[in-house]
């Protein structure tokens, strides 16, 4: 029996971004393909769509507009693309969308706290939890309520995620992981990279990484 390849995947991508969670939905849909194959390490790196977000937040429609020139009703279009691609690979958005954009800086914190404090599986369960809280119940992923909920969820310990909220513990650490992504030439997300070589831009089908997975592993 052959033993599957081991792959190091970085997943850089931010909470607020609804194409990184249908992008690592079916990424977990072409690695539970390849089972048997291919065998992973997740790794959550950050990004920031909206780094001068302040803590009030801002209205989803108003922002785009302006970020972006774009028009509500072209904007209910693309959301509308996006529900489907996510109900393709099985991550379900919440019908009414998201009243909000939010700064997601602290989520990025306990992100970073999960992965080096965490059980293996913790920081992807993390992510997966905080993607839900906000594309799947419209929630505030600035608001430390919402954070805890999501510790919880995972099992992480509440007592230290809550005294990280209260300070500043890994701020610098998350910056400088943001820095190094930008400095390297990734300026929108997901972006996917595997064995710290091959760089996999935006929310592809689950077939397409199921077949880009393959052949780095034959490669490998």
């Amino acid at each position: 029996m052959n033993t599957p390849v081991s792959l190091r995947i970085d997943f850089v991508s931010d909470i607020a971004c609804p194409w990184c969670a249908v992008g690592l939905s079916a990424l977990e849909r072409a690695l539970e393909r390849l089972d048997g194959t291919v065998s992973a390490e997740l790794h959550f790196q950050p990004f920031e769509l909206n780094p001068q977000m302040g803590p009030e937040g801002e209205d989803v429609t108003e922002h785009l507009t302006r970020k972006y020139g774009s028009t509500s009703e072209q904007q209910a279009q693309i959301r509308e693309t996006i529900r489907q691609r996510g109900a393709q690979e099985g991550f379900a958005f919440n019908a009414e969308g998201r009243g909000r954009i939010w700064n997601t800086f602290d989520a990025h914190r306990l992100l970073h706290w999960a992965g080096e404090e965490g059980a293996p599986v913790q920081q992807h369960a993390l992510k997966k939890a905080l993607l839900v809280a906000y594309h799947g119940r419209a929630e505030n992923p600035s608001d430390a309520t919402v954070l805890l909920a999501c510790v919880r969820e995972v099992g992480l310990d509440e007592t230290r995620a809550r005294a990280i909220l209260a300070g500043d513990d890994f701020a610098d650490e998350v910056r400088e992981r943001e820095q190094f992504y930008t400095s390297h030439g990734i300026h929108s997300v997901p972006a996917v990279i595997i064995n710290e070589r091959h760089l996999i831009s935006g929310g592809h089908p689950s077939e397409s990484f199921e077949q880009a997975l393959r052949q780095i592993a034959q490669q490998a």
